[in-house]
């Protein structure tokens, strides 16, 4: 160890030190999260607090579960709503950037420049500023009120777009043309040559998809009354502003908010090679 340290030098030691820091800073909101998840009510009152539960119970995700049904929606219809909401979302927008980012980029037509600088010039705009558009589109679709409303706002993902057609670009022409050659129609190119190669690309953007989705709240907010058609992430949100000053309200929060976290945690520790592998091929750092 002291080998390595030396080798590091001063500078390097520092900066090891420093990134080592920020890492535990980091993951201190983490440990919270997994801490008041698990500790029991009665630990919540004490004085002074614990920093580490003592005896770790399942008792806030079982009120979660099976003990919020009252006046109000089980916590299941939250989990379903997003889920299905995630999983629509996710697979129609890997297919509509994969199949605009294969035509921008290997086929030819008319107004091609426009479109692609449309996108890169989409790509400077935070999605807050065009909340006002989307809700004035859905309400003249009148799709309020339905599970339409969460999906269709992020159909028109130019990030997506932008990380399929960097790396499709790079698949090289050759091969296209070989098996137009051999008489492949474009969807044939496109379904068993063009996205098995970008397989990293599809996952990236699954990923990315499924975060922004996943912890959305913004159409439950704006676009949808029913409740019973509100996702997870805002049923979490309000448990969040409801416990605030509710200190017995503190473990169901902590329990709702790791539910939301670790699909994230897993969906990215399996998939992160894909991503980074995409990052270094369309130049993104």
């Amino acid at each position: 160890m002291r080998r390595r340290l030396r080798k590091l030098g001063f500078s390097g030691v520092m900066l090891f030190v420093g990134l080592t820091g920020l890492a535990v800073f980091m993951l201190i909101p983490i440990v919270y999260i997994f801490n008041h998840a698990f500790k029991p009510l009665d630990e919540m009152f004490l004085f002074p607090p614990r920093i580490l539960v003592e005896q770790p119970t399942m008792a806030n995700f079982d009120r979660l579960f099976f003990a919020t049904s009252g006046d109000t929606l089980p916590f299941t219809r939250y989990l379903f709503n997003s889920v299905l909401i995630v999983t629509a979302t996710v697979l129609a927008v890997i297919a509509v950037s994969s199949t605009a980012a294969y035509a921008i980029a290997k086929l030819r037509f008319g107004m091609k420049g426009v479109i692609m600088a449309l996108i890169y010039i989409s790509l400077m705009f935070a999605a807050e500023t065009v909340s006002i558009p989307r809700y004035l589109i859905i309400s003249a679709l009148g799709i309020n009120d339905t599970y339409f409303a969460h999906i269709l706002p992020f159909l028109a993902s130019p990030v997506a777009v932008f990380l399929m057609m960097a790396f499709i670009g790079q698949i090289p022409n050759d091969l296209i043309e070989a098996a137009k050659l051999d008489g492949a129609s474009e969807a044939t190119i496109f379904a068993r040559i063009v996205m098995p190669l970008a397989a990293p690309a599809v996952a990236t953007i699954a990923i990315l998809t499924f975060q922004g989705v996943w912890g959305d709240v913004e159409a439950s907010t704006l676009y949808v009354q029913d409740e019973a058609l509100k996702n997870l992430a805002y049923y979490v949100s309000t448990l969040v502003n409801g416990a605030q000053n509710n200190v017995a309200g503190q473990g169901l929060m902590a329990a709702a908010s790791l539910l939301m976290f670790v699909p994230n945690l897993i969906i990215f520790l399996m998939f992160q090679k894909r991503v980074m592998e995409t990052m270094l091929h369309s130049g993104v750092k």
